[in-house]
């Protein structure tokens, strides 16, 4: 057998050969005073505590064997469901160490869910928050198709009399422990990511060190970040963005990660770190864009005139960029006063002046919002990539070149191509292993030669720049035989601000219908600048004659966008915002279609009555 690879300062010479562990041995080393992993009491109102790098490499082996003494050992699967606090963080990093293979769960999964997780990675131990995720995995202890044996409770005061997690840095540590800690090699499983299960049942996504490595790797060759860059980890682990961004990456840069526990707290803690990069998903910067356009709506004329004109200046000065070209000299003069003056002062209000990587992925960027942010100066470099792709396969950067509306090009660590159907295929280093299956081995996705297909529907254009249409599954096919990208035809009417969510609908129908949600804060804004006054709250609004009235225009403005099939005929207008706790989105608040269609399957209906 191949020796173990070392846990000191020394690293491979190969960077894709590297592991989590000889990462963290390689900070302790190197950055031992250098902060780490930062993160508020429970109550969000105390003062940050901070772990550096060395106390981090410390507190992860007393954890580790607090694991090992539970009989947690090299190749078992461990279930972690906590929202992101540092339990979660360091016990990710513990087992990692010890050789297990942790796999954090969605804290919005269904019961169903978790049972089907839970039989399919054979894991013995859970470690979950509080009473709340006790409830739901107790009945699993007792049942016969699943191995679950343990929980262990981060929360004080576990009910039940189940391990509570501080019982687990209480264990001695073994005076041989050290040898059994840091034996990963590049090729072992380092994490599977369950798919949050837009349809069907999660499949579990093994991926390897090796995977990981490579994709850090590549994401570094296209971003431009100061060293020891923070990162506000907000999203779930459960999601493949958050463990690279939050975990991984991270690890490989030394960087130093702010946990968030609560996510509608964000903003937040934006305000408080000002934060140097920032990843959110395209419902995150729409909600964004949305709350900034509702304070400039409330703002006096004049002033919105003089912010309008600097955000013209900073989208010309954008747009020599994107075509890689150098702004004259003229124009770098004008876009620097806008930005020292106007713009600057506006992002240090929201804690993003400090911002010189920003970036989104899981679905199609909404143009609008784009170019909204580039008016700001600041360009939301859009991203692709699966679960399976270790996250990021292609990527706009501001080293390498981006176009606004692309998700720009393959990063270094896989190749792409498009099949006859326009199905994007991907193949390279940072591709994941299989899929988990319940007798623990794992079932290759790939063809003979190693491609994997998406399910992504788009075009590659003559620089090497990715289009995407839509999902292949999710693309309507009318009763025409006509094809039509559900994603562009929202992404079209969530252009005017009062719209902030929508769903088409109309496979195998003669015409396109939707379900449009007002946005929960520009909607109240407009409201107020044009006099309109309800006592309703959002359903209230969503009845008002005038709000109709601008809906109304909106989808009409959509349509001249749209060619004739792609149009929407009928509208229903809803009150109430979809989200992942009343199941129409995913975690990573991407939209379950099937869900929404059955929960407003009678509204549905009715817009297509006569």
């Amino acid at each position: 057998m191949t020796p173990a690879p070392p846990t000191t300062g020394d690293l491979p010479d190969d960077p894709a050969d590297r592991t989590l562990p000889q990462l963290l041995a390689r900070n302790a080393h190197d950055h031992p005073r250098l902060p780490g992993l930062s993160w508020q009491p429970p109550d969000q109102d105390g003062d940050w505590t901070t772990l550096s790098w060395a106390e981090i490499h410390e507190h992860t082996r007393s954890l580790a064997a607090g694991y090992r003494a539970l009989g947690v050992g090299r190749g078992d699967h461990a279930l972690l469901m906590m929202s992101n606090r540092p339990e979660h963080w360091l016990s990710d990093l513990a087992l990692v160490r010890l050789g297990a293979v942790p796999v954090s769960v969605y804290g919005t999964a269904a019961r169903e869910q978790i049972t089907h997780i839970a039989r399919n990675c054979r894991a013995r131990l859970a470690v979950v928050e509080g009473a709340a995720q006790v409830a739901v995995w107790e009945p699993l202890l007792s049942d016969a198709d699943t191995p679950l044996e343990r929980l262990v409770v981060a929360e004080e005061g576990a009910p039940g009399g189940h391990l509570p997690y501080a019982a687990l840095l209480g264990e001695p540590v073994p005076e041989q422990f050290g040898k059994e800690l840091d034996t990963a090699r590049p090729d072992d499983p380092l994490t599977v990511v369950y798919t949050s299960g837009t349809t069907g049942e999660p499949k579990g996504v093994v991926l390897t060190h090796r995977a990981v490595m490579s994709n850090a790797l590549a994401l570094d060759a296209v971003v431009e970040l100061p060293p020891h860059v923070e990162h506000i980890c907000y999203l779930p682990f459960a999601h493949i963005a958050e463990r690279m961004l939050g975990i991984y990456l991270p690890c490989h840069r030394a960087s130093h990660v702010y946990l968030c526990a609560d996510p509608t707290r964000v903003g937040e803690t934006v305000r408080t770190v000002r934060p140097a990069q920032f990843f959110g998903v395209p419902r995150i910067w729409e909600k964004l864009s949305a709350a900034v356009r509702a304070v400039l709506s409330l703002m006096p004329a004049e002033q919105r005139a003089v912010i309008d004109a600097a955000s013209e200046v900073a989208r010309e000065h954008v747009g020599y960029r994107e075509r890689g070209g150098t702004p004259p000299a003229e124009l770098e003069e004008r876009y620097a006063r806008a930005r020292k003056d106007v713009l600057l002062p506006l992002l240090a209000a929201g804690g993003l002046d400090r911002v010189t990587w920003a970036a989104s992925a899981s679905a199609p960027m909404p143009v609008d919002v784009v170019r909204f942010w580039a008016g700001f100066g600041i360009v939301v470099m859009d991203a692709w990539g699966l679960t399976e792709t270790t996250g990021v396969a292609t990527s706009n950067s501001p080293r390498t070149g981006f176009r606004l509306g692309s998700v720009g090009r393959p990063v270094e660590s896989v190749e792409i191509r498009a099949a006859e159907d326009g199905e994007i295929l991907v193949r390279g280093s940072s591709v994941f292993s299989g899929y988990l299956q319940p007798d623990g081995s794992v079932r290759s996705a790939l063809d003979a030669d190693g491609w994997l297909a998406t399910g992504d529907i788009g075009r590659i254009d003559e620089d090497g720049y990715l289009w995407l249409t839509d999902r292949k599954k999710e693309m309507i096919i009318t009763s025409t035989g006509k094809n039509v990208s559900p994603a562009l035809v929202e992404n079209a009417l969530k252009a005017h601000p009062l719209i902030g969510q929508a769903m088409v609908h109309g496979d195998n129908r003669s015409y396109l219908v939707a379900l449009l949600v007002l946005d929960a804060e520009a909607a109240p804004a407009w409201a107020a600048a044009h006099g309109v006054e309800t006592d309703g709250g959002a359903a209230g609004l969503a009845r008002h004659p005038a709000v109709r009235a601008e809906v109304d225009r909106a989808v009409a403005a959509a349509n001249t966008r749209l060619n004739r099939t792609e149009q929407v005929k009928r509208y229903a207008l809803l009150s109430e915002e979809w989200g992942p706790a009343t199941g129409e989105l995913t975690p990573s608040l991407k939209m379950r279609r099937r869900v929404i269609r059955d929960k407003y399957a009678d509204a549905l209906s009715r817009l297509y009555q006569d």
